[in-house]
């Protein structure tokens, strides 16, 4: 069943998530601060609109948000709801935020008569220009329900993961494990190679023994084995250093309020302040040539 759709945020995610949306035969109303992503969004069949508050949006059913930050949501949330929203509207979040704004959010979208739900994504650029998205979904178990159609044209895996504020626990806890296995997969193919092994070879070897991972497999650090991954362009991002560092800062707020421990998880944070100040521009995989000119030796 088709709906009118207002998606806010066309960044390097939200362009291809709505792009789809589009495709999927939803009516979709797009706007971001960047001409360049409206102009794109337009001429993927969307409808750019100029001022959220002065749209008339008497026909939406259901707006998605993919931001930068908590505060951009909670200002959207907030501030920037065309005055026209029917009640009932369901908010569905992709952004990246933390666990408690999330539920915030929830609240001041009940708060004015409307549904909520966080859902987070992962897999990256390339999945979500081709559709293939995971999405972890906090909220009420009816909101998603009315989700997850829209989620089903966007991403192939969409997961309820409990109560709002659940689907960034997961989405924290999920990105943290990436980090963490994408420096030892670096690590493993720096070591291999200094050892005498080609990038192929030990490719084809570990990807197919205990050491496999998504980080290997799907993404790998090593240009050539997989040829969509960046590493193979110049290490252009994908997810670009600073969005991890971004969630490895969620994931050592999280921990510090829940009283978890995540040594490995602190060790990874520290890694990517590291990648950040020197490749701020780079794909989060960048830790393989970084260990190759010793940029993150102690």
């Amino acid at each position: 069943m088709t709906k009118t759709i207002l998606f806010i945020g066309l960044g390097n995610m939200g362009s291809g998530m709505c792009a789809n949306l589009v495709k999927a035969g939803h009516k979709v109303h797009a706007f971001d601060l960047s001409d360049a992503a409206m102009k794109a969004a337009e001429e993927a069949g969307a409808h750019p609109v100029s001022s959220l508050t002065d749209m008339d949006a008497s026909k939406v059913e259901a707006i998605v948000t993919m931001l930068p930050a908590g505060k951009h949501v909670k200002q959207v949330y907030t501030e920037g709801l065309p005055e026209t929203l029917p009640r009932g509207t369901l908010m569905i979040d992709c952004s990246t935020i933390d666990v408690e704004t999330a539920r915030d959010l929830a609240r001041i979208a009940r708060e004015r008569g409307h549904a909520a739900v966080d859902a987070p994504v992962s897999g990256g650029v390339a999945a979500a220009q081709a559709g293939t998205l995971t999405f972890m979904v906090g909220g009420e178990k009816q909101h998603f329900e009315m989700a997850k159609p829209i989620l089903e044209a966007m991403g192939k895996n969409i997961f309820h993961a409990g109560g709002n504020g659940n689907g960034q626990a997961a989405k924290i806890a999920n990105n943290m494990l990436l980090a963490i296995s994408m420096i030892g997969t670096c690590e493993a193919f720096n070591l291999a190679e200094r050892l005498g092994l080609d990038a192929q070879t030990f490719f084809d070897i570990s990807s197919r023994a205990s050491g496999q991972c998504w980080s290997m497999t799907s993404y790998c650090p090593a240009p050539g084995p997989v040829e969509s991954a960046p590493s193979n362009r110049g290490y252009k991002p994908g997810f670009a250093v600073p969005m991890m560092l971004k969630d490895l800062g969620l994931a050592h707020d999280a921990a510090e309020s829940s009283g978890s421990a995540i040594p490995l998880g602190e060790h990874a944070r520290r890694i990517y302040e590291r990648a950040a100040e020197m490749h701020p521009d780079m794909d989060f995989s960048v830790i393989l040539p970084m260990l190759k000119k010793g940029e993150l030796k102690d």
